[in-house]
């Protein structure tokens, strides 16, 4: 399988050991991190047709993954 874009450590380089960390520490980051990595794995196989899906489909995985990136940037500041 190609690259998978997206993945937590490459949107946020510089925050690697704080995620680390809240995932170890905090029960609700680790949720949406897992949920985050789910929908980006999810994506990506949808995109390069692994698991072929509709547009909307495609779209409404993005919407909730570009929702929990938010909420995670905002948790490690």
């Amino acid at each position: 399988m190609s690259h998978v874009a997206h993945e937590l450590h490459e949107e946020f380089p510089d925050k690697a050991q704080a995620i680390h960390s809240l995932r170890l520490s905090n029960a609700h980051f680790a949720r949406i991190a897992d949920r985050y990595h789910e929908l980006n794995r999810a994506v990506h196989r949808m995109e390069t047709n692994v698991e072929p899906a509709d547009d909307a489909t495609i779209e409404e995985l993005k919407k909730e993954r570009l929702k929990l990136k938010d909420e995670i940037a905002q948790m490690i500041g």
